[in-house]
């Protein structure tokens, strides 16, 4: 992992109520405290600053940006985490791949695991991979880069950074996994556009959207 050099633009709400809050998480920011003092400065941190009670539900890739849910209540982060374990909530990327990605659409069905000796970078594994599955489609194709829609219906770590690489079009501005001429971009161009769930609090169906800020 590269110097820690989180950005230090204000938290961006998109949501609160008395049971959830969600928010716009920026490119470079951990999700959640890594080892080391200086790797303390998070989104969590940050979000109980403004809200003391938020627990943690899910993570996003430090590189990653866009939208991530917190619980204000030990209740909304079962009934969050149960969704996220059963696979119940919709996670919708937007991402610019390395090359023209064709067809327009498909299915990447590959198993992961981490690579022990390059960690924290993953593999795909036949035989001991953990199941991963992300749905794409082309939202805009030219010579040198596509514009891509995925949904990962699995959560595994670096799941869409691996699959887009399996495919041949690793995401530009990946610093673990594009070639050196992808790799040649201010930030990782990944963002979580949208989420969708169940409200904690009578499970009416919701969906936040952050715009892809690229």
């Amino acid at each position: 992992m590269s110097d820690y050099d989180p950005p230090t633009e204000p938290l961006e709400v998109l949501h609160d109520d008395h049971e959830i809050v969600v928010v716009n998480k920026p490119a470079g920011l951990l999700s959640v405290p890594g080892k080391g003092e200086h790797l303390a400065d998070c989104l969590l941190e940050r979000v109980k600053d403004v809200f003391p009670t938020a627990l943690l539900v899910h993570r996003l890739d430090r590189d990653t940006s866009g939208v991530m849910v917190f619980a204000l209540s030990p209740h909304a982060q079962r009934h969050l985490g149960l969704q996220f374990e059963k696979r119940q909530t919709k996670k919708f990327y937007v991402a610019r791949v390395h090359g023209r990605l064709e067809p327009r659409e498909g299915v990447v069905d590959l198993p992961l695991i981490v690579d022990w000796p390059n960690r924290p970078l993953q593999k795909v594994c036949h035989e001991t991979g953990r199941t991963a599955l992300t749905e794409w489609r082309v939202m805009r194709a030219g010579k040198d880069e596509t514009r891509v829609r995925l949904s990962p219906k699995t959560g595994r770590s670096h799941q869409l950074r691996v699959h887009m690489l399996a495919l041949g079009h690793p995401i530009l501005g990946d610093p673990l996994y594009a070639t050196e001429e992808a790799r040649a971009h201010p930030r990782l161009m990944l963002h979580s556009e949208e989420l969708r769930l169940r409200h904690p609090d009578g499970g009416a169906g919701i969906k936040f959207r952050a715009k892809a800020p690229f």
